[in-house]
């Protein structure tokens, strides 16, 4: 049986390097990164309102782990979303995000220990 097709709201981003970004979520699948399991958030992306194309962000589970240990708690599953959504828009400011689709289907777009702090202390988590 196929999936029924999702409404999907689209959202704008202005980003700091002047393009206005459309998004919206896609997905999230449940995937090995480099050996171990990690969330991959996909979004649907389009710097010119014409030619959406998936982006892959990948939350990978150690650093998740890691920050559950030294905090005492895991973070709910809306809050790992956040994250991914964080990130998202990180890649949108620092210009990390192709303005067409060539290129984009390749790139991943990670969130590891060195990454998740900072991204965390933007949420106030």
């Amino acid at each position: 049986m196929t999936r029924p097709n999702a409404v999907r709201r689209v959202k704008s981003y202005s980003a700091s390097n002047g393009y206005v970004y459309q998004y919206c979520f896609h997905e999230v699948n449940r995937i090995t990164h480099e050996g171990g399991p990690a969330g991959e958030y996909i979004y649907a992306i389009s710097a010119d309102r014409k030619t959406p194309f998936p982006l892959r962000i990948v939350v990978v589970q150690a650093a998740l782990e890691a920050w559950a240990q030294s905090n005492g708690r895991p973070l709910t599953s809306s809050e790992e979303y956040a994250v991914a959504k964080m990130r998202l828009f990180q890649a949108f400011d620092e210009d990390e995000v192709p303005v067409t689709d060539p290129g984009a289907e390749e790139q991943r777009l990670l969130v590891d220990e060195s990454r998740l702090e900072d991204l965390l202390r933007m949420l106030n988590i």
